[in-house]
């Protein structure tokens, strides 16, 4: 009987030994799978996998640890996509999770809720009663935590599972790491090929709007975010105006109307000012418009300056979806430094505009000076010459010719002379010249009269016309064109348009019937009205060649 008992409790032991190698085994096993993979999702993954199956657990977990403490993001394995469904929210950190936390040691429980720090479940979260909790560090930094739960047959975790997940949280901790290194790389490699296809299309001369459509598509792709916009200052930097929209809700955010976001008070507002890239971890605290708001689905929000503090030219803005990781100050800093290549393509687009402007009113002085020195002399002097000898010939009828043509000559100096005026004024192309403008009411009138009415303009009236003044000459030869149209019934009409010294006339004479002898003249009575408010005067009579003459007098001051 002794011999039996020695017998039984030798074959015990081997039995035990023969386990604890098994487990050794499928240890070094999961350590080499842990290892095999340089992708940090994958990684995560099989690590809780791993760790569930060498211990038997049902249920595992691995919580990844951010800023002020908090999971951000929650890795679960043993439950199907119907239970995951059910549960209301992922865990916070709170409980004998947010304990691990705090306290990264092992923790070994034979019942969760028997710990004075237990939380309790979410809603539709399945019991769970054995518990073991692990912490994974790499190098000195908690990265997170291992969850085990409900080992199977009912029994508890023991000092063994404990050893053996711990040497796995050891190797896990490597693993990460590698992972995350390479993982650095491979991102700092696509963004240098990312700065190098901005930088490329910045050389090429390529349109700014082509290189920020480029940068913000590059930008939302490196950072893992699900939308990008471009958001450039307009009214005297009050507002910031959505340009560019890229991701999966862009047709969205052009859809909303709603693309200009207030500077105060918003988050991309504050990263214009501050020349600092921010984050907010929801979209409520962007201080979007609600319209723009209301069509996105986005949970964290960063806002990136493009350029230095001092000299930002637009705000980057990237969205995640909610649930996902937040952006972290890495991150920031790396798209920062992107988006000062958008900078430098706004810089180099307004220094291209600037060079070609130059050029443009360069040619416009080369062209007056030499209409002024070249063609107006010849004109003149062809004009004195037959001046000369009008005089010599006798014939009535070839005198009068002579004399007509030397009229025409003259009328041609002074349109060139107008000419030279307008391209000696410099104007932007936002902001269209007056001369632009009374040539764009005239032609306008051409399909409702029939003809195109003759003009003639001279003077500085782009350098010498104040721009109320202007506003009023702009009404009042709409008002008259406007009139022919109605009342005349001409087949010809003149405007006639000058800047003489401190005076500005506008003539308007048509072939048409003429004034009416009674009826409503309200017409009249508002260019009158004009002219009285800037201290001028207002004619209104027979033209000498039939129809109506008028002429609106005013001083410029």
């Amino acid at each position: 009987m002794r011999l039996d008992e020695l017998l039984a409790e030798l074959q015990g032991r081997l039995e035990a030994v023969l386990a604890t190698r098994d487990r050794v085994h499928a240890l070094l096993e999961a350590v080499v799978s842990v290892g095999s993979d340089l992708d940090l999702e994958v990684v995560l993954r099989r690590i809780v996998e791993t760790a569930t199956r060498l211990v038997d657990a049902t249920y595992g977990a691995l919580g990844v640890v951010g800023q002020e403490s908090t999971l951000v993001q929650f890795v679960p394995v043993g439950l199907d996509e119907g239970e995951i469904a059910r549960i209301e929210h992922w865990p916070h950190g709170l409980g004998l999770l947010g304990l691990l936390i705090k306290e990264p040691q092992t923790l070994r429980l034979a019942h969760i809720t028997d710990h004075p720090a237990s939380y309790g479940f979410p809603p539709g979260h399945p019991p769970m009663g054995s518990f073991l909790g692990v912490p994974i560090r790499v190098r000195d930094e908690v990265f997170g935590n291992l969850y085990l739960t409900e080992k199977r047959g009912g029994g508890e975790f023991d000092e063994e599972d404990e050893a053996i997940v711990s040497a796995l949280a050891g190797a896990a901790g490597v693993a990460i790491e590698n992972a995350r290194l390479y993982e650095e790389t491979r991102r700092r490699e696509m963004w240098l090929q990312a700065s190098a296809e901005v930088t490329t299309g910045l050389l090429s001369g390529a349109e700014p709007h082509e290189v920020l459509t480029l940068m913000a598509n590059r930008a939302r792709g490196l950072a893992g975010a699900d939308i990008a916009m471009i958001m450039l200052p307009d009214r005297g930097r009050k507002i910031l105006r959505v340009v560019i929209a890229d991701g999966l809700e862009a047709e969205e955010v052009e859809e909303a109307g709603g693309t200009e976001v207030d500077v105060e008070g918003s988050l991309a507002g504050r990263a214009l000012s501050s020349g600092e890239p921010l984050m907010v971890s929801a979209l409520s605290e962007a201080g979007l418009p609600d319209a723009l708001a209301g069509r996105l689905s986005v949970g964290p929000v960063a806002a990136v300056p493009l350029g230095a503090a001092g000299a930002v030219r637009g705000v980057l803005t990237l969205g995640k979806r909610p649930g996902r990781i937040p952006f972290n100050p890495t991150e920031l800093r790396t798209l920062h430094s992107f988006a000062g290549q958008a900078a430098i393509a706004l810089e180099l687009a307004e220094a291209r505009q600037d060079a070609e402007r130059l050029g443009l009113l360069e040619d416009r002085d080369r062209i007056a000076k030499d209409l002024h020195d070249v063609v107006i002399q010849r004109l003149f002097a062809v004009a004195m010459t037959l001046m000369s000898i009008v005089r010599f010939v006798e014939h009535p009828e070839a005198s009068d010719r002579l004399q007509h043509g030397i009229n025409e000559l003259d009328e041609t100096i002074r349109q060139i002379r107008s000419t030279i005026f307008a391209l000696q004024t410099p104007r932007q192309a936002a902001d269209p010249s007056l001369r632009a403008r009374i040539v764009e009411l005239v032609e306008g009138a051409r399909g409702h009269l029939g003809f195109m009415p003759g003009l003639r303009m001279e003077g500085q009236l782009d350098n010498k016309v104040p721009e109320p003044v202007a506003g009023h000459l702009l009404a009042v030869l709409r008002e008259a064109l406007s009139n022919i149209v109605r009342h005349a019934r001409a087949s010809r009409a003149d405007v006639f348009t000058e800047a003489a010294g401190d005076t500005l006339t506008l003539t308007v004479t048509d072939d048409g019937v003429g004034l009416p002898g009674e009826g409503k003249r309200s017409g009249l009575r508002n260019m009158t009205d004009r002219a009285t408010a800037l201290g001028g005067s207002f004619e209104a009579g027979a033209s000498a060649t039939g129809g109506t003459r008028l002429v609106w007098r005013v001083p410029l001051r």
